[in-house]
């Protein structure tokens, strides 16, 4: 750290401008958001306006450490198939259901699962089974994935573990010497928006929800079988030197070329221009099935039998399946450019289309990388497309994986939960020892190997929260934090607290829409207890409102992850979010105004 000794107005506008270059860089998103936090933490080391101890003490918060382990809960949940046996239940009963009861029931199902574990893997595994449940009822799955998302959001809002963000406003409560939250103390207030959010849904809500054709809308009929198959190019071929339009493998006859391979690397980017080499692999698309066709594809000779050198040797020929997935937080594809991801070489399996915010990528560019929530087409044989969707490359969503799971052990899995709810009621000890102490338990006892546990946690988010926890710890040491609270307060601290109370929650709430839900909690948080101290208020309510407002984030499809998850896998717009969720919006303030209140008196 340099010792730069700035006068505090320096050091507060410095502090203020920080926070301001970070939320433009979540917004423009050309960074990721977990790398803008941390290289702002690296800024306030530099600039001399956090000190070494206190970044480290960042470290040792227990919210981020409890956030971590509930990600190895929920995975065993998962991984026992807690969540998809919920989910497949609610489809087999679905036969004779309106589209209303279908709203309704998924609603209401997601709203009890994510209560008590992490939402984000309860929407990646629901959105299969919601789309099934859409072609059950014969609807777009455009119409349950928006309601499958911002039901995830309801239910995480009832209870202390059942979103990160409830977590870390915790976390920052504890560390300004307040009341830590009990586990069920805002799930009075925290159902009663659920309520709302819900009965909006399924009476109001539902009639803006889009009738959108989804990706999955190119995939092939079943009776239109293809194949891929693999030619080799021998050295003595008489194409050696020719590009792939002299090949005679042409679409009006039925083939098409989706890749060369050449020492073991994919050329798909260079199609249009290759000139092919002995050796060089052609990989063929054709809904023929017998090899044998391809002798009609123009100057094509398999074997001896043309009675000169032949230009292609066949390799193999493999049927293919065309199946959707998508790409979930916790994928290896994520940040990897699509050319060169390692499908081709691990799986046998090619992307052949990508759906990214309301429109489709074109695959031929080097630096297009997958991203979260990217829908992905994917071609290939049956068992490497399974063995990918089991390594977690993809999550599927043609149909319900039929990964190996570990029922036995469900009922161990259910049980640690339970008792971590329990125990932490019960005070019998902080929620971040028991959700250590049962992580490490389904662990030991196999709901799910260390590995997985590993990969489970999302360390990006935790990396994020690590990292904003720096900025909140350099809005408070410089005085910045007191900076806005006075500012704010010489300004609304006049009027009536429920005003003030109001005020908090709407600021929360447009930030959260366009920037990360846990960094607006980090910032607000101190912000809000500081306005209830200079009210001379007890700041419990104005916490809880930035809990609330946090989370709540309906209007845009980035601001909360699982929309982000839905947004392509349900080919909506941007402006479907707004249209359905503004109102929801401005719903949630206005019941969260009358609800805080009640439950948390602001006398």
């Amino acid at each position: 750290m340099f010792d730069l000794s700035l006068p505090e107005p320096v050091q507060i506008a410095l502090v203020l401008a920080l926070i301001v270059a970070v939320f433009a860089g979540f917004v423009r998103e050309r960074i990721p958001s977990d790398v803008v936090a941390l290289l702002a933490m690296a800024a306030l080391l530099i600039l001399g306006l956090l000190s070494v101890d206190d970044a480290l003490d960042v470290f040792s918060n227990a919210a981020p450490i409890t956030i971590g382990a509930m990600f190895v809960l929920s995975a065993a949940l998962e991984r026992t198939g807690v969540i998809g046996a919920v989910g497949n239940s609610v489809v087999r009963l679905s036969k004779t259901w309106s589209p209303f009861a279908a709203i309704a029931v998924l609603m209401l199902v997601v709203i009890v699962l994510s209560a008590f574990m992490n939402n984000t893997p309860i929407v990646v595994i629901l959105i299969p089974v919601a789309i099934r449940l859409a072609q059950s009822v014969n609807i777009s799955p455009a119409r349950l994935l928006i309601p499958l998302s911002f039901a995830s959001i309801f239910g995480g809002m009832t209870t202390l573990i059942g979103t990160s963000t409830n977590l870390l406003v915790d976390g920052v409560v504890q560390n300004s010497g307040l009341t830590p939250f009990g586990i069920f103390e805002i799930t009075g207030a925290g159902l009663c928006l659920a309520l709302a959010g819900t009965v909006y849904m399924t009476l109001v809500g539902r009639w803006f929800l889009p009738d959108r054709e989804t990706l999955a809308t190119m995939l092939p009929s079943t009776k239109s079988r293809r194949f891929v198959a693999q030619v080799l190019v021998p050295v003595d071929s008489v194409l050696v030197g020719k590009t792939i339009k002299e090949t005679g493998f042409t679409a009006e006859k039925g083939f098409t070329v989706i890749d060369v391979m050449r020492e073991n690397r994919s050329r798909r980017t260079e199609l249009s221009t290759l000139s092919l080499q002995g050796g060089d692999r052609l990989v063929i698309r054709s809904p023929v099935s017998e090899m044998l066709s391809l002798r009609e594809a123009g100057d094509v000779a398999i074997g001896s039998g043309s009675g000169s050198a032949h230009a292609f040797e066949p390799v193999q020929t493999t049927e293919t399946r065309v199946m959707e997935g998508v790409v979930g937080p916790q994928s290896r594809l994520v940040g990897r450019p699509i050319v060169g991801a390692g499908l081709v070489r691990l799986y046998g399996v090619y992307a052949i289309a990508i759906h990214r915010r309301g429109e489709n990528i074109g695959l031929g560019g080097k630096n297009i990388r997958f991203d979260i929530g990217d829908t992905v087409l994917v071609e290939g044989p049956p068992a490497g497309l399974r063995q990918m969707f089991d390594d977690g490359m993809l999550s599927n969503l043609t149909e319900t994986e039929d990964r190996p799971i570990r029922r036995d052990k469900a009922p161990i899995a259910i049980g640690a939960v339970a008792l971590v709810m329990i125990l932490a009621a019960f005070g019998v000890m902080p929620i971040a020892g028991l959700a250590l102490i049962a992580a490490a338990g389904v662990i030991a006892l196999g709901c799910l190997d260390h590995q997985e546990a590993y990969k489970s946690i999302q360390w990006e988010i935790l990396m994020l929260i690590f990292g904003m926890l720096a900025v909140g710890k350099a809005l408070e040491t410089t005085g910045a934090a007191a900076f806005l609270v006075d500012g704010i307060a010489g300004q609304i601290g006049h009027l009536p607290p429920l005003v003030t109370l109001a005020a908090v929650y709407l600021i929360t709430s447009v930030l959260t829409e366009f920037v990360s839900n846990n960094a607006t909690a980090i910032l607000m948080t101190p912000i809000a207890i500081g306005l209830a101290a200079s009210l001379g208020v007890d700041a419990r309510p104005f916490v809880v409102a930035v809990m609330f407002a946090a989370s709540a984030s309906f209007a845009t499809p980035i601001g909360y992850q699982t929309n982000t998850l839905v947004y392509t896998a349900g080919g909506y717009k941007f402006t479907d979010f707004a249209l359905v969720g503004l109102p929801l919006n401005l719903l949630f303030f206005a019941v969260s105004m009358l609800v805080i209140p009640a439950f948390w008196p602001l006398a």
